[in-house]
């Protein structure tokens, strides 16, 4: 046996050094211990003494069958041997490593840090959490939620994205969640809850896979092919309608409607929104815009019944005229819009102004009135017979325009100018003195302004050809009004999808599972391991006519085997779960159809999602719990720190 110097530092050996030393001792290493401090070849001046006992160098010494060197002095170092003539083997370097290295704290003290497995584990239960929340809420058979907002505010719905926008989580992959929830509503409106739904069980069946220790990027590479598939299977399903067909149009909107609360009401509700979408469809230069948000408003006004509710072919706004003098009904009236106020210009800059003379202050005075004057006269030049500003109009102004016969609205906001001067054709003016004769619109037959409860609205209607809406909604309670809002604001999307790419796909689940039954058929003529997940994505898509199922009472298991048996027949594509009964249907006949827009978006969203969260495998959050501090001991080491 010969010493060979050991290249690393030996870590200092506590009290307990027998029990320190186990995991050396059990392996194929030899231990030499000396006495007195050990200089020259053997060990470099650097390494820190093992301060060893006499007794605890004789057990050590007895455990590995050698003698213990005999000393006047205590054991003061160790080194590391090996056999006679080798070089030191792996195992004495790693050991060497390992009692040679001090831990590097790399992450700052705040920092919790969780990797690996345990992480994706963590996000697939987030995910599926956040999906059961709302498992319930799909289909005509859905159940409402009500939710209570931190201000005291209760929200009654069963719209995935407005219960998901109230509740207050904490894990980031449950916010990724959420988050395409709001994606799904901002661009196409509608199936907000089947994607929330889709996306849980693609990352619950790739648990398995996980567990099985296949590697996160073969599955996603899998679901990426399998996106690739469902849309062109989806393309291959659709069929073109004809968007000037009144009667196929409405039976779309009452598809997406009949899900809602507002189903009651379903031919009311989609005549509004058909209606709606139609007024403000606008195209230029062979450009079709559908605008909803900006020129189609809803406006909710508590009393009365939902029956009463309508769209206005012009708007509506909640405002009153600034002078009780003027007049509260025009017909054929000539509208001028303004950006500017009808008073007094104040300086930009804070100014002081000394006066010395009555005089002066008398002048400054009739200044200010003759500039009001200026400008009610050049108003007055153009002969309008109605007037509306965002701005202020002073008490001068109005005397002015109270005295030529001219009619004032003040501070009307600047969604509701531009929808106004989309539906009279009136253009919106900023300074007085440029006003033409062009700028006056007359597209209105007829202003009113009306009490409703216990306020004043302005009605603006009857317009010849108007580029902007009002929809009016009458109800019980806001809670109810609120309600409908959202459930028409989903229609008149769905409305919009279609007359944008007018192509549909069967309801009820029948887009899913043809779209499974390809992908499972098409499964089997892959080969690797890829095509476990990829059959995965097919098995998953059934969560949509299973929770149909469910949601309506009926059998699952018997159901379900019943239209998979049903997809493998020819020309089976369009059967489907009816969501009342649980039986089922060809949608065909029971005329239940979805725009293909929002189910391509709802499968690539899905998808995308659970890829993105399936690529997490290390989480580093900024802040420690709570409690952490108080949970560990002192001066323990902190097991997130690297």
């Amino acid at each position: 046996m010969r010493s060979i110097p050991c290249p690393l530092p030996i870590v200092a050996v506590p009290s307990r050094g027998p029990h320190a030393l186990s995991s050396l001792l059990s392996t194929e290493l030899v231990l030499k211990w000396g006495a007195g401090p050990i200089r020259g070849a053997l060990l470099p001046d650097w390494v820190p003494g093992v301060w060893l006992g006499r007794r605890l160098a004789g057990a050590v010494a007895r455990r590995l069958g050698c003698r213990a060197a005999r000393c006047s002095g205590a054991v003061r170092s160790v080194s590391l041997l090996s056999p006679e003539g080798s070089a030191p083997g792996p195992l004495l370097r790693a050991a060497a490593r390992m009692m040679g290295q001090r831990p590097v704290l790399v992450l700052s003290q705040n920092t919790k840090r969780e990797s690996g497995r345990k992480v994706q584990i963590g996000n697939i239960s987030a995910a599926k959490t956040i999906a059961d929340i709302i498992r319930t809420c799909l289909g005509p058979r859905a159940m409402m939620k009500m939710l209570l907002d931190p201000m005291g505010g209760i929200v009654m719905t069963n719209d995935g994205n407005a219960i998901l926008r109230e509740i207050q989580v904490q894990h980031p992959a449950a916010k990724s969640m959420i988050e395409i929830s709001r994606t799904q509503d901002e661009e196409v409106g509608d199936g907000t809850t089947s994607v929330i739904i889709l996306a849980g069980e693609m990352l619950a069946v790739a648990e398995h896979f996980l567990e099985q220790q296949m590697h996160p990027t073969v599955i996603i590479g899998a679901y990426r092919k399998a996106l690739d598939d469902m849309i062109s299977t989806l393309n291959k399903i659709s069929t073109p309608v004809d968007v000037n067909n009144r009667e196929m149009m409405l039976n779309i909107i009452k598809s997406a409607i009949n899900t809602k609360a507002i189903s009651h009401w379903s031919d009311l509700a989609c005549g509004i929104a058909l209606d709606a979408v139609k007024t403000v469809e606008f195209e230029e230069n062979g450009r079709k815009e559908i605008d909803i948000k900006n020129y189609a408003k809803v406006e909710k006004i508590p009393g009365g019944i939902i029956e009463d509710s309508c769209v206005l072919r012009g708007i509506m706004v909640n405002k009153d005229v600034t002078h009780p003098r003027m007049r509260r009904y025009i017909k054929n009236p000539r509208i001028l819009l303004l950006d500017c106020s009808l008073e007094y210009k104040k300086g930009e800059s804070q100014t002081d102004i000394e006066i010395t003379r009555e005089e002066d202050f008398a002048r400054i005075l009739q200044m200010e009135e003759e500039y009001i004057q200026q400008i009610c006269e050049d108003l007055i030049r153009v002969k309008p017979d109605l007037i509306i500003t965002e701005k202020g109009i002073s008490d001068l102004a109005q005397h002015y325009l109270m005295r030529a016969n001219i009619t004032a609205i003040r501070r009307v906001r600047k969604t509701d100018n531009n929808r106004i001067a989309r539906a009279c054709g009136a253009r919106i003016v900023s300074r007085t003195d440029e006003l033409r004769d062009e700028d006056v619109g007359t597209g209105a037959r007829l202003f009113e302004v009306k009490k409703i409860g216990d306020e004043y609205f302005t009605f603006i209607t009857d317009c010849k050809d108007p580029k902007a809406c009002t929809v009016m909604l009458r109800g019980a309670s806001k809670e109810i009004l609120a309600e409908v809002e959202r459930n028409l604001q989903d229609a008149m999307q769905v409305c919009r999808n279609v007359l944008v790419d007018p192509q549909l796909v069967p309801g009820g689940g029948a887009a899913e599972m043809a779209v499974s039954h390809a992908l499972t058929e098409k499964s089997k003529v892959l080969t690797g391991v890829e095509q476990w997940p990829y059959r995965a994505v097919a098995q998953a898509l059934e969560v949509i006519p299973r929770t149909l199922i469910q949601n309506c009472g009926a059998s699952t298991i018997r159901v379900l085997t019943s239209l998979r048996a049903k997809h493998t027949q020819e020309g089976s594509q369009t059967w489907g779960v009816n969501g009342e009964t649980g039986a089922l249907v060809d949608m065909k006949d029971l005329g239940i159809w979805e725009p293909l827009a929002v189910k391509l978006q709802t499968y690539k969203t899905a998808v995308e999602t659970a890829v993105l969260l399936l690529r997490i495998d290390d989480i580093v959050s900024g802040h420690k719990k709570k409690g952490d501090d108080q949970n560990r001991s002192p001066g323990a080491p902190d097991a997130a720190q690297e």
